[in-house]
């Protein structure tokens, strides 16, 4: 998310207060310091599902509100689907034929797990997909990333716009981008060099003409290469990611007790 998407000043000062509330519902208090470092690490986040986690968590907590509380409510929020879900849309996105709307981080863990799934293994390949996709899945959101859903397109020109229309009802594809598509496969069919070429992306089988077969065994290489070169920036990103998150949460301890040794020393 850019820092243009980020939750203004004024919208993070109610959201500071809007966590002390929903601390004292829960039979505790939270100092405005520490609301204000909780609200910060929330910014990034769209405003509603942060809404909706601190009215779960009112709903929901037993114990003290924490910011690892509100976060996994956050985040539940936020489209992607259950790792067994994943699994499922992944296995129907194996199938040639078959047309599905996969997000970003499920075509990711597919690619990772393709080579056990196609050897046949398909327990070992579920197992190396729900690893990989819990990775991705977990690095999206802590860049607070919003879920992207696309077409993998298969074979049948039939499921190619069922596949889509289905995305629409389940409010995984904004109206305008059904409509995009619905008119794209009306009138522009995939050729079968097309889907020869699209299989490269999708892992799915498809014989081209004899004047891109050549050429389609070096655009694979690029691809694979591409796809290892992005999944080092992930893991490093990822990795630093981690650093600076313990990093704040250090800062944000010091700070917190810096402020209770004060008011200690105050009332002392």
């Amino acid at each position: 998310m850019s820092s243009s998407d980020r939750m203004s000043a004024d919208a993070m000062a109610r959201l500071a207060g809007a966590i002390c509330a929903t601390a004292e519902t829960l039979g505790h208090t939270i100092s405005s310091r520490a609301a204000e470092l909780m609200a910060d690490d929330l910014a990034d986040y769209p405003q509603e599902h942060i809404r909706a986690a601190l009215q779960a968590c009112r709903r929901e907590l037993t114990g003290k509100l924490t910011l690892a509380a509100i976060l996994q409510r956050v985040q539940a929020y936020d489209g992607r689907p259950e790792p067994n879900e994943a699994w499922a849309l992944a296995l129907a996105a194996s199938d040639e034929s078959d047309s599905v709307v996969l997000t970003e981080e499920i075509q990711l863990a597919l690619g990772a797990a393709r080579a056990v799934l196609d050897a046949g293994d398909k327990i070992g390949a579920r197992m190396a997909f729900l690893s990989a996709y819990q990775r991705f899945v977990d690095a999206a959101r802590r860049a607070a990333k919003p879920v992207a859903w696309e077409l993998s397109m298969g074979h049948d020109p039939q499921r190619r716009i069922a596949a889509v229309e289905e995305a629409g009802r389940l409010g995984r594809l904004p109206a305008p981008k059904v409509a995009e598509y619905v008119a794209q496969l009306t009138h522009q069919p995939i050729t079968q060099d097309g889907a020869a070429i699209a299989g490269l992306i999708t892992g799915r089988a498809a014989q081209p003409g004899p004047a891109v077969r050549e050429r389609l065994m070096f655009v694979r290489r690029q691809v694979e290469a591409n796809m290892a070169r992005e999944e080092k920036k992930r893991a490093e990103k990822a990795e630093k990611d981690r650093k600076d998150l313990e990093a704040r949460r250090a800062e944000h301890l010091a700070a917190v007790e810096a402020l209770k040794t004060k008011k200690e020393s105050s009332n002392g």
